[in-house]
């Protein structure tokens, strides 16, 4: 914020050490950082040109959804086996390609679980992420710059997901006023009995995160006291609100 003090930082670290002072950042590791007045827009539309066309689907036809939504994935242990070492890889690409893109980690995170063995049905699950990639390149995240800074949070699961041991993914989002700054996808390390434990899981992962981002804030000055988590299962908000009595 103070023009003369950042000259004088730069200043002192070139002194010291061999650097140079290469002004506002527009790229990083794969991320594209676009800064205009209004706030910050990133993506990785570069990195994901590449990608398509290391694995030939450059020209390939757009699809509307990264996943289908039935037939779900399971082990297909009768299922044809596919060249397992080009399958890791298109994992290992689109995990990457997640740090910028949040509508693609669940279908990412399903296809990474058969990466042991993949199967024909497995590799045309992943061949559908490359062909929504290929019509969404520029997709990316928006940071406006007028915005509140009240931290939100937002989870969900779905129950018995897993088609082979029955278990269930949490999902979780969390806000700083408008701005996405954190996302996951995971498969619970327990088989849920009802849905109700299954989103209260999912709920308490997430209050985790919320916990350690209000811990990490507070060093920066921000004092947040009151932070909503959003569920939509209304016996998990019982449960939260009073743990003993639905014990």
């Amino acid at each position: 914020t103070d023009p003369k003090s950042c000259q004088t930082f730069a200043h002192e670290m070139n002194s010291t050490f061999k650097m140079s002072m290469m002004g506002q950042m527009s790229f990083f590791l794969g991320l594209q950082v676009s800064q205009n007045p209004r706030g910050i827009f990133i993506n990785q539309s570069k990195y994901a040109l590449e990608i398509l066309k290391k694995y030939g689907f450059d020209t390939s036809t757009p699809i509307d959804t990264p996943m289908a939504e039935r037939p779900k994935l399971d082990e297909d242990r009768g299922g044809q086996l596919t060249d397992s070492t080009r399958y890791r890889g298109m994992v290992g690409s689109l995990m990457y390609l997640s740090a910028s893109r949040p509508d693609i980690v669940f279908a990412v995170c399903m296809c990474a679980r058969y990466q042991a063995k993949p199967t024909d049905k497995h590799y045309q699950a992943i061949k559908r992420i490359f062909r929504y990639l290929k019509g969404t390149i520029h997709m990316g995240l928006w940071y406006p710059k007028h915005s509140g800074f009240a931290l939100k949070a937002f989870a969900d699961a779905d129950y018995a997901g897993c088609q082979d041991t029955r278990r269930c993914t949490s999902g979780a989002a969390q806000f700083l006023g408008d701005r996405l700054v954190s996302w996951s996808s995971k498969k619970q390390k327990n088989t849920a009995i009802s849905t109700t434990e299954a989103e209260y899981i999912a709920l308490s992962g997430c209050c985790a995160q919320v916990l350690w981002m209000r811990s990490q804030l507070s060093d920066y000055g921000f004092q947040l006291n009151k932070i909503p988590l959003y569920c939509d299962n209304q016996s998990a908000i019982a449960l939260c609100c009073n743990s003993v009595q639905h014990s």
